[in-house]
């Protein structure tokens, strides 16, 4: 199975519209202007639903209840929280695609390995790269736990607050759940996404193209979401503490294995959500990722 950079004939076709909207892009910048617009679509669709699934993380409680805590918080506090991830989304997905198409391009030329390590390759450092914007995650995580919201007002009063009484370090408590989730995850995005849109039934028209866009990414989307939450609950769990000793992913993994009784179905609580709401969001970011791709 080899790693493939486009998403087929489809997207090579579309070379030939490219330009339309900003004819004077140089084109080793459009693949970060397309992942950042197309991260910016699906974070202003999908942020409630993220809302939810983070309760669930962070708590344990199911669907149900998340939502009725959300309810209680009321209709002016849904979207508190909301600039991190938008500038951390938009930032990193456009690393993300940006980042791998230029390692994929450079990495060849000074190895002489295989395609199919030096795109491996080129995803994990990619990603690698991703987890220099973890403050951005941590203050969304303290903004949307309830448990903070008295102390931290907004994006700036919580980057400023941390930064003033604890220092740079404590922006990047969760680092290590990070990197482990961010390369791995990657190296499959990028290797699976060409063989499994080859699977697809062959797109006749623009539209049906963006639709098996879609489908490939989000299929690929809510697999890796799956395979990587325990990562994400441990995320959650670390970057809800302000101050302290900073404890070992290992540490926090346990205390959490023991509150949740040794279950890993406990574990896995929201998962099911996750998978649905990643399904929907890189479903968005690939298709709107390829569409832009073609006509910038």
């Amino acid at each position: 199975m080899g790693v493939v950079a486009t998403m087929g004939p489809e997207a090579q076709q579309g070379k030939q519209g490219s330009g339309l909207l900003l004819p004077g892009l140089d084109p080793r910048k459009k693949h970060y202007v397309c992942g950042s617009c197309a991260a910016f679509t699906n974070i202003a669709i999908t942020f409630p639903i993220q809302k939810v699934l983070f309760r669930q993380q962070l708590f344990g409680v199911r669907a149900g209840e998340a939502v009725t805590q959300l309810q209680r918080d009321g209709l002016r506090n849904l979207y508190r929280g909301l600039l991190p991830p938008l500038l951390q989304k938009t930032t990193t997905v456009a690393i993300m695609f940006g980042l791998y198409e230029d390692f994929s391009r450079v990495l060849p030329r000074h190895t002489g390995a295989p395609e199919l390590l030096t795109r491996s390759v080129a995803a994990v450092l990619a990603g690698t790269a991703e987890a220099t914007l973890t403050p951005f995650e941590r203050v969304q995580t303290l903004l949307q736990d309830p448990r903070h919201h008295g102390r931290f007002h907004n994006t700036f009063h919580t980057f400023r607050t941390l930064l003033r009484e604890h220092g740079v370090r404590e922006c990047y408590r969760g680092l290590g759940p990070i990197l482990l989730r961010n390369g791995p995850s990657n190296a499959l995005f990028f290797g699976l996404r060409g063989p499994i849109k080859q699977q697809l039934p062959r797109a006749q028209s623009p539209a049906a193209n963006m639709v098996n866009d879609f489908i490939c990414g989000g299929l690929l989307g809510a697999m890796l979401g799956v395979m990587f939450y325990p990562l994400n609950v441990l995320k959650a769990r670390m970057q809800s503490q302000v101050g302290g000793a900073f404890q070992s992913s290992h540490a926090v993994l346990l205390t959490i294995w023991r509150e949740r009784n040794g279950k890993v179905t406990h574990l896995f609580r929201g998962a099911h959500l996750n998978y649905h709401r990643s399904l929907l969001s890189w479903g968005i970011i690939n298709a709107t990722y390829e569409l832009l791709l073609k006509h910038l």
